[in-house]
């Protein structure tokens, strides 16, 4: 029996890579990204993954990306959203241009591999949509006028999602990352921080597997993952 795709949307380094590898047991890999540059090694290196790249933002090209996933690896079961952009800013010094790349990779991008998989999960009665949401969409920071009200916007998508789809068999669930993610370059930008203070990937993507497998009696749709020791 063919293994289960688990397509990855926004593979860099650090949480994209974390969940592919966190699912690769027991799914076929969907590696998603703008380009194939840190993907495509990163499918060599998983058994049964391939890599595709795709602008999120662009509904033809999202369809082009989920027709070959079908294509070459089978029925698509999960869809973990990981892709986000966002410029930190104040309102006096982003610019429209800032604001509008933020909406369409965090909620436009959401929407649209939302409904090419839609109708193969309600087909088979059975799938989950696991995005990764931040902090930023609960408050408007002074300094997040550029990023807050596209997590905003993606977290309301994601909720009206889950009311629609859930009755369906489709579990969309959103994780509130309140944190740092443990990568080279926050650790660069951040020296004198402790291991203690970071979320790190393969953590996070531990978080993004029990919720696309949890019985259906219990689901959750917001969990919040932060750091032991954060402030909240």
């Amino acid at each position: 029996m063919p293994k289960p795709v688990c397509v990855v949307v926004g593979v860099g380094p650090g949480t994209g890579a974390a969940i592919a590898r966190r699912f690769a047991a027991d799914h076929a890999i969907a590696l998603v990204a703008r380009t194939t540059e840190t993907s495509a090694e990163l499918a060599r290196e998983l058994p049964g993954a391939r890599a595709y790249a795709c602008d999120a933002t662009d509904a033809a090209s999202v369809a082009q990306a989920v027709a070959a996933i079908e294509r070459d690896q089978g029925s698509i079961g999960v869809v973990a959203y990981n892709a986000g952009s966002g410029s930190f800013g104040t309102v006096e010094t982003i610019t429209p241009g800032d604001l509008e790349r933020a909406f369409r990779v965090n909620a436009l991008g959401l929407l649209l591999f939302a409904q090419a998989v839609i109708p193969g999960m309600t087909a088979r009665g059975t799938g989950a949509i696991i995005v990764t949401g931040a902090t930023a969409s609960r408050r408007g920071g002074a300094r997040a006028a550029g990023f807050a009200p596209a997590k905003a916007a993606q977290r309301s998508l994601a909720e009206s999602m889950a009311r629609q789809l859930w009755p369906k068999g489709i579990h969309v669930a959103l994780i509130i990352v309140d944190g740092v993610i443990d990568l080279a370059r926050t650790r660069a930008q951040m020296p004198d921080k402790p291991d203690s203070f970071f979320v790190r990937p393969e953590d996070l993507a531990a978080t993004v597997y029990h919720l696309a497998t949890q019985p259906r009696s219990a689901w959750s749709f917001e969990v919040e993952a932060r750091p032991f020791g954060e402030t909240w």
